[in-house]
């Protein structure tokens, strides 16, 4: 049976919670001081000669942006785990030396939970980033970063995917000792709040009859088309498929016409030109570009950004789309709060 849909005004948890990051990451920031600096102080002493991310849905593309926030500011190769390795295949992975990054809201899922005791027990450094500060999985890590995000009650997850990011660029930035990162980190919850506060109804309007869509982004920003992509789909029952902006070239854009959008996410890094090009590109060819981006070619739909250092943009860009998507879910008629066929805990094996 489908959730019966609410009235477009009528608040939802999923508008109330995702409102409530700035606050989230400002009490993680606090509250994981004392870890972070432990933790980074070893890392810089002893560094990894791998990471290795393991999530599952809005957690794994947290884990995206580790993989490319680590990768460009440490040179350290990032590989994500496929938890089945461990959990179904029982299968034993030669972990010496590896940072096990374990990201995830409930620390309850049990493949999850088995690929991070394999790895401790294997001699990797198990952290886990984790909001449920007294489940199976910060149990079983060496070092825990809590995302203090709170309860969290509707299916679709906001607030603790936006502090997952926060924690992984607060990690970073402690690891590498980069005043930049800090400084980026320090200013995130005040920009989170102006992101929240920014007006994308021109793309709510322009997707509500959609029924296909690709979220595009590339480097750090890819992490924010996977999730984007993910909620539209759970959230607003619209199909929708995220891609690197330079992967979609390869085959996929194929499918864009007029009535088969484009939502492009955009950082001011050494992937806007790139990512700009391809907005020009799809324009050409009579293709509907919703994008949001500091700078928008013309016919393309505006979708307002904030200036800031590009390895938050990223996260500005997440929070400002909770709030969009959260509107075209109920004028679409959909409950946000309720996605069919889903729970808030996910126990896969």
């Amino acid at each position: 049976m489908m959730p019966q849909a609410l009235h477009p005004r009528t608040p939802t948890l999923l508008f109330r919670e995702a409102a409530e990051a700035a606050q989230a990451v400002r009490v993680a920031t606090i509250r994981n001081r004392a870890a972070l600096a432990e933790l980074s102080a070893r890392l810089r002493a002893q560094p990894p000669r791998v990471v290795v991310t393991c999530a599952r849905g809005s957690s794994d593309h947290a884990a995206t942006y580790a993989k490319y926030l680590i990768e460009t500011r440490t040179g350290c190769i990032v590989a994500s785990a496929a938890p089945s390795i461990c959990s179904v295949y029982s299968t034993r992975m030669q972990w010496q030396g590896a940072l096990f990054l374990a990201i995830s809201q409930s620390g309850k899922s049990p493949d999850l939970l088995a690929a991070a005791k394999a790895a401790r027990a294997g001699g990797a450094l198990v952290v886990s980033l984790v909001n449920v500060e007294d489940s199976p999985l910060a149990g079983a890590s060496d070092y825990v970063l809590a995302l203090s995000a709170g309860s969290e009650q509707s299916v679709a997850a906001s607030k603790s995917f936006i502090a997952a990011l926060a924690a992984i660029l607060q990690l970073v930035a402690a690891w590498t000792q980069d005043p930049e990162l800090k400084q980026a980190s320090n200013a995130l919850p005040d920009l989170l709040e102006q992101a929240w506060a920014l007006d994308w109804q021109s793309a709510e309007q322009a997707l509500q009859q959609a029924s296909h869509l690709f979220v595009l982004g590339r480097g750090l920003g890819l992490a924010i088309a996977q999730e984007a992509a993910l909620k539209c789909k759970e959230t607003s029952g619209l199909h929708a498929e995220a891609f690197s902006g330079a992967e979609v070239q390869h085959g996929p854009q194929a499918l864009l016409n007029a009535n088969f959008p484009a939502l492009l996410l955009v950082q001011e890094d050494e992937t806007e030109v790139g990512m700009h090009d391809l907005a020009q590109s799809l324009l050409n060819r009579g293709v509907r570009v919703l994008m949001a981006a500091r700078r928008v070619p013309p016919g393309a739909i505006a979708l307002p950004a904030i200036s800031a250092d590009p390895a938050i943009q990223p996260i500005l860009l997440a929070q400002s789309f909770y709030r969009m998507i959260n509107g075209l879910s109920l004028n679409r008629g959909f409950n946000p709060d309720q996605p069919p066929h889903l729970r808030k805990v996910t126990e896969t094996h």
